[in-house]
């Protein structure tokens, strides 16, 4: 929508879709986009790298599990902006508040879907593996860990799609992202800037999503094996009691 009442523009008339809007603004669009992406993207990386020898810890001593589970569960509690403002004197104000709020808040999502996954190993693989002499870190790295692939890379789609939803608070301290466009935009009450602002966080966390799930087939293919395996049987099965 190019125009409004009287030939007047779309952005004179503050409609919520505005064409003119995504041409004069594009430039910083383009610039909330990345810093959006980039917030997000560092945020869940540092994430998982805690929080995997945060599992193994939880998982090797279990006096460590309660602490473990219970210090991520009281973060991920805490309100963002009260977080922000207790980050706030120990990193200034910039991106690293934000950055290291999300990060807390991945935790508690990273660490038990880690857990759940490698406790979902079967132990009769684990007993197998150290029968043919496979040592603790070979058993982890090339037996458990992709067997866990898919409880772990669920947990970074939770983590990473609630991440891009949360970059958007980071506009407290001026490093929302997308979020400081929906923060002016509310200020001044301008539509276009909203929705557009919104509608891009949207898509963003739809494309993170399919990427990952795109990543977890990559990873895991015997994983549609069974499951074509699990139909061919289930329609052989539906045959027998036809014919029977």
């Amino acid at each position: 929508m190019s125009g409004g009442v009287g030939g007047a523009s779309c952005l004179e008339t503050n409609d919520w879709i505005c064409g003119e809007y995504l041409r004069t603004r594009s430039q910083e669009l383009v610039d909330a986009t990345v810093q959006h992406i980039g917030i997000t993207a560092v945020s869940v990386a540092i994430g998982l790298l805690i929080a995997f020898p945060l599992a193994l810890v939880a998982r090797r001593w279990r006096g460590a599990a309660g602490p473990v589970l219970g210090l991520t569960t009281v973060l991920y509690t805490v309100p963002s902006l009260a977080m922000f403002a207790l980050l706030t004197p120990v990193f200034g104000v910039s991106a690293s508040v934000v950055v290291t709020g999300l990060v807390l808040y991945s935790l508690t999502i990273l660490v038990r879907n880690i857990l759940a996954g490698l406790a979902a190993v079967p132990a009769e693989v684990r007993e197998a593996a150290r029968g043919m002499g496979y040592g603790p870190a070979r058993l982890l790295y090339e037996v458990e860990l992709p067997l866990a692939l898919p409880a772990l890379v669920a947990g970074l789609r939770i983590a990473t799609v609630s991440t891009v939803a949360m970059t958007t608070i980071g506009s407290v301290v001026g490093y929302g992202g997308l979020g400081n466009l929906i923060a002016s935009g509310m200020e001044g009450f301008f539509k276009a800037e909203v929705l557009t602002a919104s509608v891009l966080c949207v898509l963003l966390a739809l494309l993170a999503d399919l990427l990952l799930m795109g990543l977890q087939r990559l990873l895991t293919p015997w994983t549609r094996a069974q499951a074509r395996a699990k139909v061919r049987a289930r329609r052989g099965a539906r045959m027998a009691k036809a014919v029977g």
